[in-house]
């Protein structure tokens, strides 16, 4: 699918050079394919030392003649960005955007391209362990769609969605999930600290333990509950430690925060409601007018 196409990645941070990795390590590109650009310079060397590939500080150099233009910035410069490369990408390209909360509308418009894919990676794309939830605009052919899974599969698992809304959902499960793993591994590796442990041998109980059981949670295909229960011996260790836990409202303190990244995301599309009224979108449009229409398949 990606044979003799060229793919400008705008902007060159961790996730962008993720994807760049895994393009590269499954063989789908040739270095010379790919053209990275982003404000620093010497960024730029780093991934052409590392990777062959031409680097670039001008996002229109990077953009203009691409089969592929990967949107790989903040959210916050996404304006930005769009103004500068407008009418420089082609309008046969196919747009993957990274961007949390970036309507697939607003790209569509700014930049008239009709063929846009929106993504929600997570970091073990990094270490090809990822998965991303995916969509496309109805106008984003079928060899285009094949481009975009490429590209996802070389980070990891894909999910394709019919609907854009659930781009949200991804963002506040499994595109900001690492973070709570990381947490909750800190919290147990502090407490593990406390009991006695060195911090490297805590470290390494905790990675391991953690390791160990979602891959036999994945193995097993058993409800999370059936395996937690397996465990959970009355009166045991296991049984007061879940106790606490739920006592301390562990569930409840989480889904709020489930809940408050998912709405953090759609403000960033522009789509929170004050009074009743919508919101308008990240680059002054009206929500109402950010739509491109339901993408072609279902969750």
């Amino acid at each position: 699918m990606l044979n003799e196409k060229t793919i400008a990645f705008i902007g060159s941070g961790a996730m962008g050079e993720a994807m760049i990795k895994g393009l590269l390590r499954q063989g789908l590109v040739e270095p010379t394919q790919i053209v990275a650009s982003g404000p620093r310079a010497e960024r730029g060397q780093e991934l052409f030392e590392r990777y062959g590939v031409p680097t670039t500080t001008d996002n229109v150099e990077a953009a203009t003649g691409a089969d592929v233009v990967v949107l790989s910035i903040k959210p916050q410069v996404l304006c930005t960005v769009l103004e500068e490369i407008a009418g420089s990408v082609s309008p046969h390209a196919l747009v993957l955007s990274i961007v949390a909360g970036a309507k697939m509308g607003t790209i569509q418009r700014m930049l008239e391209v009709p063929a846009v894919v929106r993504v929600m990676p997570n970091t073990p794309a990094q270490i090809g362990m990822g998965i991303s939830v995916w969509t496309a605009t109805a106008a984003t052919t079928e060899q285009q769609r094949g481009q975009a899974l490429a590209i996802l599969q070389a980070l990891g698992e894909e999910v394709f969605v019919g609907d854009e809304g659930y781009l949200d959902m991804a963002t506040a499960v499994s595109g900001t999930g690492p973070a709570y793993a990381f947490l909750l591994m800190e919290a147990m590796v502090d407490a593990g600290v406390h009991l006695g442990f060195s911090r490297h041998v805590a470290e390494r109980l905790v990675i391991e333990t953690l390791r160990g059981s979602v891959e036999y949670a994945r193995q097993s295909k058993r409800h999370l509950a059936t395996l937690r229960n397996q465990v959970t011996s009355p009166g045991g260790t296991s049984a007061e430690a879940l106790y606490h836990l739920e006592k301390g409202g562990l569930r409840t303190v989480l889904s709020r925060a489930i809940w408050a990244a998912y709405q953090r995301s759609q403000s960033l599309g522009g789509q929170a409601q004050e009074g009743g009224k919508d919101a308008q979108g990240p680059c002054g449009e009206s929500v109402r007018d950010n739509a491109s229409g339901p993408a072609s398949g279902s969750m």
